[in-house]
């Protein structure tokens, strides 16, 4: 009888437990910025408990049940005399049932202003995941997940890169000359189809199992900063996938915009995409309201940042992957999309407690006004907190630049006059310039697979006072030429990352010549950029292009770098009288990418169209 009663008591608790489902976030630390902390707690009618707690420096401040009573926000306040540990969070329900679970907190392995942040001194390898490589084939396939198959014939389905290729080939993206790598969100996206890209996520503190575990992550982040490579995490705050498991039981009736209409079945209302609704003074509530509410694709709901629980839970899930990754920055998808007073607080909650951190915002706009709107330090009325923006507007000027005949006001010129615009900029240092990225068409392609402008391109974003990001394989002229524009094509699997590749990338097995020059090309540039302290913090000075020639330089103490666009077909002589002011006259000059050496005096000869990249530093 009295093991009965044991039994019984065991099993009841075993299923007493299981009335608390989620809690959410997992853990939490002591000694942050802030000692507030709100928790979530999903479980059948757990919004009807009381919750407790007994901890020396940890108190309940306050708990409020969401519209739906499966969900509980639990308000704690972690003094500064709270010490790590665990303590039992314990439920009261009115029927005199009590629940408990273990919560933890941490000691945090670093203080807050230790987490430094990617800056101009960065080149930034951009990684689709499951493209790059498929370090571990057994996690190919999940049978728990909707979407049960890999194809690689298929651009849009998945291929099975994964966390381990990525770590298995750091010495790859450290000998190339890249300092941080930004991979595309390797958080679960258990959806139907095309789950392979990563921003359909469907839980935002569960790394996807087809790309490997947490402890995988934390090992990438480890392997990582031994090389001194910082980890970007992309993060989603405008939107979640359909399948998310809130939608299966939304806690209030405002989580997600337009959540009224999802609920009844109707049409979804899609976002306008007018961006400018944003700073446009004169834009109408409705044009502003479609814009920001709208959802982006059936399958992605539009998340509501006004909720106040909603944002806190956005805002701490940011804190818990800086944290538990030691991340070195934040990749914001879709920046001007959500509520623009909610990113204000994001931004601004993570750079107060990571004061040496950053965070870069997508605002995809030709428009430098738009891009400069978003950075802080700009005196516009709207103080976002965002230290780093993308540079859409200068990627575009250098396409058509390359691209088109010189005229007045054709070809280098739009380079020219567009880097003249970096006046209207707070900090054009923190801004990131890119040739392309896993969203838009490869440069290669872009340049109409011209191997001079496509050098052309990458050596002029090097030397620009600016963050430098580089897509994968942009090194080895990866392009989707066939069907420009087309995403799955962008997103190719990377030669070398399969077994039984006929390409290997990183041996340079099978490549062509122009792909193995491109790829040496690369890594000339980044590893110089790398240790070079003009380009780093050095003063810029361009010439206006005259004759198919644009010159630009950078100068920081005894260090002059001078980079030299030619687009001439013809070899040319180059007067350099007109450069006197850079102080260069009889100076012996380093090709940055030959090692060739010249004298920088009278004239120069360029014999081929290209890119001549030159250093004062001659070793």
């Amino acid at each position: 009888m009295k093991n009965f009663l044991l039994l019984f008591i065991f099993l009841n608790s075993m299923n007493t437990f299981s009335q608390i489902e989620r809690v959410e976030p997992p853990n939490w630390w002591v000694g942050l910025q802030e000692s507030e902390l709100q928790i979530m707690v999903y479980g059948d009618n757990i919004g009807k408990a009381t919750p407790e707690l007994d901890y020396n420096g940890v108190e309940i401040e306050n708990f409020t049940p969401a519209d739906n009573l499966n969900y509980l926000f639990i308000d704690l306040n972690i003094s500064e005399n709270a010490n790590p540990g665990s303590f039992a969070l314990k439920f009261k329900m009115p029927d005199g049932k009590e629940y408990s679970y273990q919560y933890e907190l941490k000691a945090r392995e670093k203080k807050g202003e230790e987490f430094i942040g990617f800056d101009n001194t960065d080149a930034i390898y951009l990684i689709t995941p499951d493209r790059f490589v498929n370090g571990d084939p057994s996690n190919d396939i999940d049978e728990s997940l909707n979407e049960k198959t890999i194809n690689r014939d298929d651009d849009y389905a998945r291929h099975g890169g994964d966390i381990k290729g990525i770590i298995d080939h750091l010495d790859y993206i450290e000998d190339m000359g890249f300092t941080a790598i930004w991979s595309s969100p390797l958080l679960i996206n258990d959806m139907k189809s095309a789950s392979y890209h990563g921003y359909a996520m469907t839980d935002f503190y569960k790394v996807d199992p087809r790309f490997g575990s947490l402890e995988e992550y934390k090992e990438l982040a480890e392997k990582a900063k031994e090389r001194g490579i910082k980890i970007v995490m992309d993060q989603v705050a405008n939107h979640i996938g359909i399948e998310h498991w809130w939608m299966k039981d939304l806690p209030f009736d405002d989580w997600i915009n337009f959540q009224e209409r999802y609920e009844n079945e109707e049409e979804v209302i899609y976002s306008s995409h007018r961006r400018t609704t944003n700073q446009d003074i004169y834009a109408s509530e409705a044009d502003k309201k479609q814009m920001n509410d709208g959802w982006f694709v059936d399958s992605m709901p539009d998340l509501n940042q006004k909720n106040p629980f909603l944002a806190k839970y956005l805002i701490q899930n940011s804190i818990w992957w800086v944290e538990t990754l030691g991340l070195g920055g934040i990749r914001q998808d879709t920046y001007p999309y959500p509520d623009k007073d909610f990113m204000s607080d994001w931004a601004g909650r993570i750079m107060k407690e990571y004061p040496n951190f950053n965070i870069v915002g997508e605002e995809w706009s030709n428009n430098p006004l738009l891009i400069r709107y978003w950075q802080d330090g700009v005196d516009n009325g709207y103080d976002s907190n965002l230290k780093s923006t993308m540079d859409f507007a200068m990627q575009t000027n250098v396409v058509q630049g390359l691209n088109e005949d010189e005229n007045w006001d054709t070809g280098l010129i739009k380079i020219y006059d567009g880097l003249a615009n970096d006046f209207a900029y707070a900090s054009p240092e923190d801004i990131m310039i890119f040739p392309d990225n896993h969203d838009m068409s490869r440069i290669y392609t872009q340049l109409k697979e011209d191997i001079p402008n496509t050098k052309m391109a990458l050596s002029y974003m090097s030397v620009l006072p600016r963050i430098l990001q580089i897509y994968y394989g942009t090194e080895i002229l990866m392009n989707d030429s066939a069907k420009p524009g087309d995403h799955g094509l962008i997103r190719t699997d990377f030669p070398g990352g399969w077994t039984g590749s006929k390409k290997n990338a990183f041996t340079g097995a099978g490549l062509t010549a122009a792909e193995k020059d491109m790829q040496s090309f690369v890594k000339n540039l980044l590893n110089f950029r790398k240790n070079s302290t003009a380009i780093h913090s050095g003063r810029t000075t361009h010439f206006a292009p005259q004759d198919g020639i644009y010159v630009i330089s950078r100068i920081a103490g005894d260090e002059t770098v001078v980079l030299i666009l030619n687009k001439n077909k013809k070899m040319v002589s180059l007067d350099l009288n007109r450069f006197k002011e850079l102080g260069l006259d009889g100076s012996t000059l380093r090709n940055v990418i030959t090692g060739e050496k010249i004298q920088w005096d009278g004239m120069i000869e360029l014999s081929s169209r290209g890119p001549y990249l030159f250093t004062s530093k001659l070793d």
